[in-house]
């Protein structure tokens, strides 16, 4: 695996990135050509095409979402204790601050930057990808959706 940093840290879920999606697509494009060039059964074929989509978009949002959540839940308590063992101080006076997008942003720094990027956060009110920008020796985060 390679060494993790700004440039490559969004992760691909291959079954559903590469081929699920790409399948449907193709289904859905398979479908609409056959709507438009078959006028018998112009209907049966707009119906299935709207099924498939339906079928990939429930599909998204339900992964995304349960993941996400999760996830999301899940970084929130490591980053309070991070903050914690590093200062003895509680995160969620610094959190109260600062919007999800930079709270997750900061999960990338490592300890001897976590602390300092995230009151630099608070006063001036980084952007989440200008966080991230910040960081001087990332910290992969391996295992996240």
């Amino acid at each position: 695996m390679s060494q993790q940093n700004y440039n490559n840290h969004i992760r691909w879920y291959a079954p559903h990135h590469f081929v699920f999606y790409p399948v449907m697509l193709v289904l859905m494009g398979f479908c609409a050509y056959k709507a438009f060039s078959n006028n018998c059964s112009q209907e049966v074929w707009t119906m299935l095409g709207i099924a498939f989509f339906t079928i990939s978009w429930l599909a998204y949002m339900l992964r995304q979402h349960y993941a996400l959540t999760l996830q999301n839940r899940l970084i929130l308590t490591e980053l309070r204790y991070r903050y914690f063992v590093l200062t003895g101080k509680r995160f969620e006076l610094l959190e109260a601050n600062l919007t999800d997008g930079q709270v997750f942003a900061l999960r990338f720094a490592p300890d001897e930057e976590f602390v300092a990027l995230s009151e630099r956060a608070v006063a001036e009110k980084l952007s989440p990808n200008e966080i991230k920008k910040a960081i001087k020796n990332w910290k992969g985060d391996y295992r996240r959706v």
